[in-house]
Order: structure tokens, then sequence, then C-alpha cells
């Protein structure tokens, strides 16, 4: 929709401020501003969308191979950096020259999760990695909105264990056994 409007501009402001002070003390303040705008114009209005909510980031699932695995508390390790080649260029004194080289993932993506009885797909992946017969799968990350539809998700290539660690127990204890893979990858690329 389209509007003209013409107008004339004009700013004024006012203050005061009093103060007595005899055996009491009183302080009174007013202040009045009022604005005219003038201004031969044309301009659209529409409804601007609300601002959305970042997503939560408890709202996860974890997929290897294209299946989702339940009960991961823990992903970290989602972590990806652009190595900075800098050199020298005849003639150009005041700052070195930058390029992007190679990416390098300096951390393994980890996964942690509550041991099940009935579930030992981590622990038998690693184990068969342990004796040299090295399966790499594609591990998927996928972060969920309030409803549990996918919003992004994050692809690890070639993905296989390369560190283990089983629970803490304690007799005295009432957690939950964990257990933690740490998982070497070719890089992350997009959904």
């Amino acid at each position: 929709m389209d509007a003209e409007f013409d107008a004339s501009a004009s700013i004024s402001a006012s203050a005061s401020l009093s103060a007595s002070v005899s055996g009491g003390a009183s302080l009174s303040a007013s202040a009045s501003l009022s604005a005219s705008l003038s201004a031969g114009a044309s301009f659209s209005v529409g409804l601007l969308a609300a601002p959305k909510d970042p997503l939560l980031g408890f709202r996860f699932a974890v997929e290897i191979e294209g299946l989702v695995t339940a009960g991961f508390s823990d992903v970290t390790g989602l972590h990806g950096e652009i190595e900075v080649q800098q050199y020298r260029e005849g003639g150009v004194n005041a700052y070195m020259l930058q390029r992007a080289g190679p990416v390098k993932y300096t951390s393994n993506l980890g996964l942690k999760k509550g041991i099940l009885s009935d579930s030992r797909e981590l622990w038998n992946w690693y184990c068969n990695v342990t004796q040299g017969k090295v399966e790499r799968k594609n591990v998927s990350v996928v972060l969920l909105d309030e409803q549990g539809s996918e919003k992004l998700r994050w692809n690890l290539l070639d993905a296989y264990p390369v560190k283990w660690t089983g629970p803490d127990l304690h007799a005295l204890a009432s957690e939950i056994a964990f257990e933690t893979v740490e998982l070497a990858h070719h890089g992350i690329v997009n959904g």
C-alpha cells in the first residue's frame, strides 16, 4: 500500500527541575516533548516478520549410516577451522597477504550416551577397529525444532571410532552409566 504525507518539521522540548531542602527534601521534575514531521514522501507499509527464537541445543538426533541411534546425551567436536597462509609480496610492506588454506578438523566428534543392556553397536564398532577391521560410516548430527522437525544437519564423512570410554562405576552412586566414543572423520559438510 502506498501513502503520501505532507507536513512541516519542527521539534521542541522543555524541561524544568526544582528542589527545596528545609528540614525535609522534595524534588520535582517535568519535561515535555512535541514533534511534528513534514516531508513529501512515498513509501510502502508492510508487516514485519516477528524475529524467530534460536534453536535449542538439547533437541538433536544422531544418525549413523542413515539410522537414528537413540539416547545420545552429548555431542561435541562439531568444529572446523580454515588454515590461514601468510606470505609477502614484493613492494607491499604495510601488511602480509593472507590466503585461505586447507580446512583442519582439530577435534574428533564425541558421542556420549547411556548404556543399554541390549545395545552394543558402538562398542562392537570400536572393537572391530582395534582388530584392524576399519569400517568407515557417514554420521549425521541433526538439530530439531520444538515440533521435532529437522532444521539443520551436519554430515561427517567416513567416520570411524578412535577412542572409547566406558562408564565410571561407583557402588554408592545412582547415576546413569555412560559410554563415550570419539570418531575421526574426513570433514563436515552441509546436509
